[in-house]
C-alpha cells in the first residue's frame, strides 16, 4: 500500500519513464494521496499557464486514487512527531510532516523522490520510484 507524494504524481503526469514503470509494476497494490498532496497539486495547476487543463488532470488524479483526509489520528501523530523531531533538531515543513503522519497512520509506504527530507521521520517506510530497480 502506497501513499504517493506530490512530486511522484507530477513525475507520473509528466511521463517520467521510471515512475510510469513503477506504477505499472505496482498496479495491483492500493495507492492513495494525502489531501495535502491534492491541495499542492491544485495550487500548482491553478498558477499554471494551462490552468483549466491542469485542474482537470488534478481532478482525474483524485478520481483514480483515494484522497486521505487529515483525521484526528493523523493530527495527533503529527503533533507527537513534530515534538520528537524538534527535540532532536530534525525539522521538516508542517505539510510534509502531515503527509508523513498520514502514511504512518494508514500503514502505507510513502513514495517520494525527497528521501533526504523525509528520512528523519521515525518509522516511515519510503520508496523512490524515480530510480529504476536494479536488474540481477
Amino acid at each position: 500500500m502506497y501513499l504517493v507524494d506530490t512530486d511522484t504524481v507530477v513525475y507520473a503526469l509528466n511521463g517520467v519513464p521510471a515512475v510510469r514503470e513503477a506504477f505499472e509494476r505496482t498496479s495491483t497494490q492500493p495507492k492513495a494521496i494525502s489531501v495535502i498532496t491534492y491541495g499542492e497539486l491544485h495550487y500548482g495547476a491553478s498558477k499554471s499557464a494551462k490552468c483549466e487543463a491542469n485542474l482537470a488532470k488534478v481532478r482525474r488524479v483524485a478520481e483514480l486514487f483515494p484522497v486521505l483526509d487529515v483525521t484526528k489520528a493523523v493530527v495527533e501523530t503529527f503533533g507527537s512527531l513534530k515534538a520528537r523531531m524538534d527535540s532532536k533538531g530534525a525539522r521538516i515543513g508542517d505539510f510534509d510532516l502531515v503527509i508523513a503522519a498520514t502514511a504512518l497512520v494508514a500503514g502505507y509506504t510513502l513514495v517520494t523522490k525527497n528521501e533526504r527530507h523525509f528520512k528523519s521521520v521515525p518509522g516511515l517506510s519510503m520508496e523512490n520510484w524515480t530510480r529504476r530497480p536494479r536488474r540481477s
